[in-house]
């Protein structure tokens, strides 16, 4: 497959942010311009095609996360919006609690803060020792009933074991709720193997896709425990009867889609996805893991750069973040964006993310690039 064909990237971009906002492949801009151009001249003439996609989209998903089924799976705005919809919907009592990390982004603390008005404690448990994953389970007690962590930090880079956190909260009744948006598209998820209970995760970054559309997995034992907020002509059990007074809310997780579907965000995901289910997600993890060992070898060499992402490949997944001694790293990140090395200020430090396809000896100018700087 010709990678370079789906990124046609101007050469002297080194483009290291896919952890913020990735570029879309080729295939993607075509599905959407054919879509818009269909918009302009037939409307929705073919509407039931679009509702093919749309089913499309979904088994992608599926597949793309070793979901049970697509009646698990909804098409909600964002992470963010999944989010609330769990944290929302959970049937809190007083002195309940909820254990996270103190290095998640706001997207994962602040749904769950808000929950204090039913007298929820949100516990945020610091990650820096050598075993993460105990810190967070020793956080847990009687009383916790979501565990809801990144799979990836998206400052540290750091990345927990899935399948760990999740035995454990299958074995205490607790939730397990993974904001996945670091991780889905980089490298492999098993939803059924990692036991987790809900799974969320935006377009725009690793899976290549736009933003305004994003995944949201509910395992089917808990769609019903959920209490809805949203509600609208697309989230009933008979959507398609405009004129009946009586409804329920659909069975399956379009409970959670209140209205009209985002159509071209749908086109838009649909088109990266089969660009990453052609190449096979546990080739594009070890594409991007020969990529993060190559950087990482390269910023090694760089006097008192420290790594704040750990080396060990079950650690990471597509990104590393580093800290120079003595830098004002704010001003070294606005450098390097004004050389075209495209990245991020994040965690104390900067932060390169490059994807499957990224090339190389773009990773060797933009290093070179930031030795220079120094």
């Amino acid at each position: 497959m010709n990678l370079d064909h789906e990124f046609p990237q101007d050469e002297n971009l080194l483009y290291l942010n896919h952890a913020a906002v990735s570029p879309w492949p080729r295939r993607t801009a075509t599905a959407v311009t054919e879509f818009a151009l269909e918009n302009v001249f037939q409307g929705a003439r073919h509407y039931p095609r679009w509702m093919e996609i749309e089913q499309q989209l979904r088994e992608q998903l599926r597949t793309l996360i070793n979901a049970p089924d697509t009646q698990s799976i909804a098409l909600l705005k964002n992470t963010s919006e999944a989010l609330s919809v769990v944290a929302g919907g959970m049937p809190w009592q007083p002195r309940d609690n909820v254990v996270s990390s103190n290095q998640e982004f706001p997207s994962n603390r602040i749904p769950w803060q808000a929950q204090q008005k039913h007298g929820v404690e949100f516990r945020e448990v610091i990650l820096n020792g050598q075993d993460p994953e105990q810190a967070l389970m020793d956080a847990c007690d009687h009383r916790t009933r979501v565990l809801t962590v990144s799979s990836v930090q998206y400052g540290s880079g750091l990345r927990l074991d899935l399948e760990r956190l999740g035995e454990f909260c299958r074995s205490h009744d607790i939730r397990f709720c993974i904001d996945a948006i670091q991780s889905i598209g980089a490298q492999p998820l098993d939803v059924q193997s990692c036991q987790a209970d809900f799974v969320m995760a935006d377009a725009h970054k690793w899976m290549l896709g736009p933003e305004g559309i994003a995944l949201f997995y509910c395992r089917s034992e808990l769609l019903e425990t959920l209490e809805l907020h949203q509600y609208g002509w697309h989230m009933v059990a008979n959507a398609g009867n405009y004129d009946a007074k009586e409804w329920t809310p659909a069975p399956d997780a379009r409970r959670f889609e209140c209205g009209s579907p985002n159509m071209i965000g749908i086109h838009a995901l649909s088109a990266s996805l089969s660009l990453l289910l052609e190449i096979g997600m546990q080739t594009v993890g070890d594409l991007i893991e020969d990529r993060m060992r190559y950087l990482i070898s390269e910023l090694e060499k760089i006097n008192n750069l420290h790594l704040l992402t750990p080396a060990d490949p079950a650690r990471h997944a597509g990104i590393i973040s580093f800290h120079i001694e003595g830098v004002d790293h704010a001003g070294l990140h606005k450098h390097l964006m004004q050389q075209q090395v495209i990245c991020a200020h994040r965690f104390g430090g900067i932060r390169f993310s490059p994807h499957c396809y990224t090339d190389m000896e773009k990773i060797a100018r933009a290093t070179a690039i930031l030795k220079s700087a120094l």
